[in-house]
């Protein structure tokens, strides 16, 4: 369970949020925050959780907008200058406690043009464009749509008080930050600094992610001494949208393709020639119609042995990608469902049939004999 605290920028308006408070803590995990922002409205995005910051692991995910950094928060003082929001930078104040992943999952969705982020969101980040970053806090906490999603998200605990468990584990307090390049700088976005960061020029493309990789590791670095738990997620586009579209362009071409060699041959290899074929000859160029008229026999046929082994491909990553949204699902449920009743029902039936006092004596045995 992750907590943080919240920047006060202005007591009246601090004031004010706590009257909208009562955020939940929220999982940290690429199943919470994908279906988090899907019930936001937003379209064609998913996070994926990376392990390296290799460039090997950046493309497997796919094209990135954005980093989501999570770290052990210690109230350490950080010198780095802040700067003043540009017009094109989403930079928002955490106004209220445990509200810094909706926040850094935002910082993210709003500074990225290209995603499709739906009617609500949209109007939000237009009816929020010219606030400072204390009021487009307010306006987060404020948000109905914003904390409903989120709260939906809370772990099912009838015993166990949010603010209880708080003043438990208050020193264990965890945040959210985000890395996000916006009109070619690259900024650490962080609700409880006074502004954004920037750490120089993002440069084209996903050129930016090789200069965030220093960036992390050394917050990473400056922990790393006492204290391990980090976790690093992508927010990106959803690979099964572009997986399909990449389904779409090969069986297109390879059903040219396969008319060609019937018009030619009148009839197509078997499964097993063309894995042969596939094997023993490297794969030609994506060509266009005309092209495929200009090959050879020789040359249609080991073309369409590669373009079934990628469609056969392609198609294996695609359902992949189902199971694991669909497991994504599932682990959602199960996070949401209060398991309290079966379990108090449950005990209930093995007292009145007078076995519970033996099972809570075997296990009182074990652990005394596990603690020898």
């Amino acid at each position: 369970f992750f907590f943080s605290f919240c920047s006060l920028p202005a007591a009246g308006l601090f004031r004010r949020a706590l009257m909208v408070s009562g955020w939940c803590t929220i999982e940290s995990d690429p199943g919470v925050f994908s279906e988090l922002i899907t019930e936001l409205g937003v379209k064609g995005v998913q996070v994926h959780e990376l392990w390296s910051l290799d460039k090997e692991s950046m493309a497997e995910v796919g094209p990135v907008h954005g980093l989501i950094f999570l770290f052990r928060w210690r109230g350490e003082k950080d010198d780095r200058a802040t700067v003043t929001p540009g017009p094109g930078v989403f930079f928002a104040s955490q106004m209220i406690p445990n509200a810094c992943a909706t926040q850094a999952i935002l910082s993210v969705l709003m500074n990225c043009p290209s995603i499709s982020l739906g009617e609500e969101m949209t109007a939000f980040k237009a009816f929020t464009k010219d606030f400072p970053p204390d009021v487009k806090g307010l306006a987060i906490s404020n948000s109905d749509l914003l904390r409903r999603v989120h709260n939906s998200f809370a772990r099912a605990e009838p015993t166990v008080s949010e603010e209880r468990r708080a003043s438990k584990e208050e020193d264990e307090v965890y945040h959210f930050i985000s890395y996000v390049p916006v009109d070619g700088k690259l900024y650490e976005l962080d609700g409880l600094k006074a502004g954004p960061i920037c750490l120089g020029d993002a440069g084209p493309g996903e050129a930016w992610l090789d200069a965030v990789t220093p960036a992390i590791q050394a917050r990473i670095e400056q922990y790393s001494s006492r204290e391990i738990r980090f976790n690093l997620m992508a927010v990106t586009a959803d690979r099964r949208e572009r997986l399909l579209a990449e389904q779409a362009v090969i069986e297109k071409e390879r059903n040219m393709t396969v008319g060609k060699v019937q018009a030619r041959a009148g009839k197509l290899p078997s499964p097993a020639e063309l894995e042969r074929l596939a094997a023993s000859h490297p794969e030609p160029p994506a060509t266009g119609e005309v092209a495929v008229d200009e090959r050879t026999l020789e040359q249609l046929l080991i073309a369409l042995a590669h373009l079934t082994a990628r469609a056969a491909k392609v198609a294996a990553d695609i359902e992949n990608e189902q199971q694991r949204v669909g497991q994504w699902k599932i682990e959602n449920i199960r996070r949401r469902h209060n398991y309290a009743p079966f379990i108090v029902n449950f005990l209930k039936v093995l007292a009145e049939r007078g076995e519970l006092g033996p099972l809570v004596e075997q296990a009182k045995k074990k652990q005394r004999h596990g603690a020898r």
